[in-house]
């Protein structure tokens, strides 16, 4: 068959995005990447509230409430930039497809492990689905909707993401005060059934034309290799043991051999010269001190709240609320502002509010009150997130040529979600919290206090180094498209607005049109 002829005789470009956001198709698109995207967001967050009661079910320590949260971000923070390559390459339903039974999978293991040490390691296999699944989400509605309708689609996703977000820690604090802990996880595997025949059936493939079958798997094992060694030496720090010096200095060498084979590398991870730009530097420096603070922040107050106030897990996730309500009504407002006065000025302002948020949890002790102790600070710290966060996100996007900002922005959110990682292994040692402190409502109490100053010190840490190195661009530059950010852990993931992913590629392997690479 002849393939159609444009105007100058030459073939014409398949089709791009045609799906209207108000067809059947598009709304059961968007229900698709809402069910997927929902999963890895709440089991960032969910867990957390959870932790107590796995550590009392399966009689563990702290160190293993630690790889519980750990072991999950590890392989995501790891992979997640593959994930997304091998979407661009073979597919991103497909990729998307897998994540979510990858993560289903890892899941149903949690949720039925007999032990600390398969509770961990299905964690981590979780983490992988998670990396498959995340990027896949936003780029499948940008491959699949018209342009016409894009801006109200990713509107509607993140919109309901962060509704998700906000239900969250409630339902899980009511899943694990109910039916138990492991339903926290087992609920994915219901919510997977449902994602999997609405993707297969209603959402079209699409992928990158441009995209090679060459991925950087030795940049992808140095990185997540070096962040594990580093993660066990600070959780196992406390012995003192040769294999623990061995893991820290293997950790570092290891860190130094990713950064050589980057720089070497045709086609690396991580482009080096992408840090040429030093406002892309300067904002991940930023995104390195708050999402470590944030990271060790929610990580210990979920315990303290459980351990030394009294409250039920459902009380502690319903704690959690301000904050992430605040972002669901208030990013999109903040960003807006962020465009209009530049970015330095809130994320210094952001980070330093967070810091107040911070230090006033050191009022939360036993029989706290939730209205005169927890909320305000909950609410500080919610307002500082709504400054910062969609500022942060737009400055990374701006601060590269469009090609590459869905690359700036997985590299930032690969950073965010290893700072939380290492501070999740670094903040008990720092606090001189022992194996067993969460079973002592006193000594939990003792090493809260000394942790969260060292939180607030790192929030401070990125107030000063966005009021010394980030420059405002020029107003309108660059925003995100993901008005409503709602995630704790890490900033959203964002395709280029002007380069996003490619129109869909026809089954039979024919190129699309070319658009930049990423």
């Amino acid at each position: 068959m002849t393939a159609p002829s444009g105007p100058d005789g030459a073939a014409a470009p398949p089709p791009g995005p045609s799906v209207p956001i108000a067809s059947a198709r598009g709304r059961w698109i968007l229900l698709a990447t809402v069910l997927g995207s929902t999963m890895a967001l709440l089991d960032s967050t969910v867990v957390n509230v959870a932790l107590p009661r796995i550590g009392q079910d399966l009689d563990a320590d702290l160190a293993v409430l630690q790889w519980t949260v750990n072991a999950y971000l590890l392989t995501l923070a790891g992979l997640i930039l593959v994930g997304g390559a091998l979407g661009d390459r073979f597919g991103r339903r497909r990729i998307f497809v897998v994540g979510v039974v990858w993560f289903a999978v890892g899941s149903l293991l949690c949720g039925l492990a007999p032990n600390a040490g398969v509770l961990v390691a299905a964690r981590a296999l979780q983490g992988i689905g998670g990396a498959l699944l995340t990027p896949g989400s936003l780029a499948l509605i940008q491959g699949s909707i018209r342009a016409e309708d894009r801006g109200r689609a990713v509107g509607l996703w993140s919109g309901l993401g962060g509704v998700g977000a906000a239900v969250g820690p409630f339902l899980g604090g009511w899943l694990v005060d109910g039916p138990g802990w492991r339903w926290v996880f087992l609920l994915n595997v219901p919510v997977a059934a449902l994602c999997v025949p609405v993707a297969l059936r209603h959402v079209p493939e699409s992928r990158d034309p441009q995209a090679h079958g060459r991925f950087d798997v030795a940049g992808a094992v140095l990185g997540a290799g070096s962040l594990g060694l580093v993660t066990y030496a600070l959780i196992e720090a406390s012995s003192g043991t040769a294999p623990v010096i061995a893991a820290a200095v293997g950790g570092v060498l290891l860190g130094v051999a990713f950064v050589l084979v980057e720089r070497r590398r045709a086609d690396p991870m991580v482009p080096p010269d992408i840090f040429a730009s030093r406002q892309f530097t300067a904002v991940n420096l930023v995104t390195l001190c708050v999402y470590a603070a944030l990271g060790g922040f929610f990580f210990l107050v979920v315990l303290q709240l459980q351990v030394v106030s009294g409250y039920s897990a459902l009380a502690a996730g319903a704690a959690m609320l301000p904050t992430t309500v605040l972002m669901l009504l208030l990013s999109a407002r903040s960003g807006e502002l962020g465009e209009r006065i530049g970015p330095r000025v809130p994320l210094t302002v952001g980070p330093l509010l967070c810091a107040a948020g911070t230090l006033l949890m050191l009022r939360v002790g036993p029989q706290a009150s939730y209205t005169g102790d927890v909320l305000p600070a909950m609410a500080v710290m919610g307002l500082g997130l709504v400054i910062l966060v969609a500022p942060l996100t737009a400055t990374v996007l701006a601060s590269v040529d469009p090609g590459r900002a869905g690359l700036a922005s997985g590299i930032n959110n690969a950073a965010a979600r290893a700072a939380g990682l290492l501070a999740v292994a670094a903040l008990p040692l720092l606090a001189g919290m022992g194996p067993e402190a969460y079973l002592s409502a006193d000594q939990f109490d003792a090493a809260f206090r000394r942790a969260m100053p060292w939180c607030a010190a790192a929030f401070a840490a990125g107030a000063v180094v966005a009021w010394a190195t980030v420059r405002s661009p020029a107003p309108g530059a660059c925003h995100p498209q993901c008005h409503t950010h709602c995630a704790l852990v890490s900033p959203p993931l964002e395709p280029s607005e002007e380069a996003g992913p490619a129109p869909a590629a026809p089954d039979d392997g024919s190129p699309g049109p070319a658009r930049p690479a990423r």
